[in-house]
């Protein structure tokens, strides 16, 4: 077994200055980048270390860059310090035509004028610099480089980078092994490597076991900057899967079945391996609290939700009640942001769960919180109702059908199904909608009207009921 290697090597005096203004222009642009439709007004480095010297044919540098942001996009407005960035920036006299769309740009002064930076992931060398620190457990200045002792990465191993992710970026390694960069960082510990390793203790065969992590020592505090796994050679994601059998007209019952039974063996495997909590009054009136806040940001936000809002709102005062008259809920770590594309199909069949880091907006603190399996349930009744509305033509009773086989897919494996606890379910469909309406009102109006139909459903429930 390979020793760790260490090596204590920063970045040059002046590196930060050398590409600000390229990365102003550029970082706005990456699909990843949080702080879209505020200018970067600035950045301050939280640490950079070179892991190859600038002058050989390639350089590369890890950069860990916080960006300075107006509160809001207004001249004047109050800059404040921003998220921090994950960035493997890579230097060469020029790039050749194949690295074209990772250019960064041709830097023009500091320690490194003259030369071209880009984004090193599309480059074979530097992402085989990353798998050889993996492999040998290497220390490189406050870079850590972590490894399952009873698993093995061999050599030879050829990198590409995947290139429809969305927050994050991935490097495939010769169809053995995934590496999934984290690109917008903050320090703890990240649920998306906490929650795989918990599972891999249990043998729960549903998640794929990390094999090794990145992570960097700043500060006295820890970063998860990466996490390896073995990669589902053939797999197909399930919001894919679902359009295709959309578009042909197929039934997706049997899979959304399949699906449910995937999702509460993970979540039965999590209870067993981290502590779980009763929900009382109490909890039950802060949580119900926060939907109700997060509403009536909504309402006022979109107008189009106003209608809705007090019939809305009784979803979340259903639930308030039933807990004051006694109603008590399990809480346990879930998934967090469960939908069709964080779960893969491989070619014999076998549902996984991947991902998760939970919603990357919300503060590390909240996602990793306990929570009622319902959570995660109602992101993929939600889902789809999504695949469904993406049809190019309607399949009637489509949804409704994946629906009512994925819970009883979860209550064959997990022994409850979710339909028997119709307020709750409710409360967490309803808040994911409300959720749904915002952001596709500001990111994607086109898609308002899917999230604004369940909405319509859930709003009028109670009066059904």
């Amino acid at each position: 077994m390979s020793e760790a290697v260490t090596r204590t090597v920063t970045g040059p005096p002046g590196l930060l200055a050398s590409l600000d203004p390229l990365l102003r222009e550029w970082l706005p642009r990456q699909r990843w980048f949080a702080g879209k439709g505020r200018p970067v007004t600035g950045f301050s480095l939280v640490a950079a270390t070179e892991l190859l010297p600038p002058d050989a044919r390639v350089g590369l540098y890890h950069v860990l860059v916080r960006a300075h942001q107006p509160l809001v996009p207004a001249p004047g407005s109050p800059e404040q310090p921003g998220d921090c960035y994950q960035l493997l920036i890579g230097v060469r006299e020029a790039l050749p035509p194949r690295l074209a769309p990772a250019l960064i740009g041709h830097v023009t002064q500091g320690p490194l004028a003259g030369r071209t930076a880009y984004d090193a992931l599309y480059d074979t060398r530097p992402a085989e610099v990353l798998l050889e620190a993996l492999r040998t457990r290497a220390r490189i200045g406050g870079l850590r480089f972590e490894r399952s002792r009873d698993q093995e990465i061999r050599t030879g191993l050829v990198p590409r980078l995947m290139t429809a992710e969305q927050s994050n970026s991935s490097v495939v390694y010769g169809d053995t092994f995934i590496l999934k960069l984290l690109r917008r960082i903050v320090p703890g510990i990240n649920p998306d490597l906490e929650l795989p390793l918990a599972l891999a203790r249990e043998g729960c065969p549903r998640v794929p076991a990390p094999t090794a992590w990145m992570t960097a020592d700043l500060a006295g505090r820890s970063w998860v900057l990466g996490v390896l796994q073995p990669y589902v050679q053939g797999a197909t994601d399930g919001w894919e899967l679902a359009l295709r059998e959309l578009a042909k007209g197929q039934d997706f019952a049997a899979e959304a079945r399949a699906l449910g039974r995937a999702t509460a063996e993970v979540h039965t495997a999590l209870a067993r391996a981290l502590p779980t909590v009763t929900l009382g009054h109490g909890q039950v009136r802060q949580l119900v609290g926060g939907m109700t806040e997060r509403l009536a940001e909504a309402v006022r936000a979109v107008p189009a939700l106003r209608p809705y809002a007090r019939g809305l709102r009784s979803a979340f005062t259903a639930l308030d009640d039933l807990a004051a008259e006694g109603g008590t809920w399990t809480a346990q770590r879930v998934h967090g942001d469960l939908h069709l594309g964080q779960c893969l199909r491989s070619p014999s069949g076998h549902w996984s769960l991947i991902d998760f880091e939970g919603e990357p907006a919300k503060p590390l603190a909240e996602r990793r919180l306990p929570q009622p399996v319902v959570r995660d349930v109602a992101g993929m009744l939600r889902s789809f109702d999504y695949a469904a509305h993406s049809a190019g033509s309607p399949v009637p009773g489509w949804a409704t059908s994946c629906r009512a086989a994925y819970c009883t897919g979860y209550a064959e494996a997990g022994g409850y199904d979710p339909r028997t606890d119709p307020v709750l379910l409710r409360a967490y469909e309803t808040d994911k909608a409300v959720y749904e309406v915002v952001y596709e009102a500001r990111h994607r109006p086109e898609w308002l009207p899917v999230p604004l139909s369940a909405v319509r459903r859930l709003a009028t429930a109670d009066e059904a009921a």
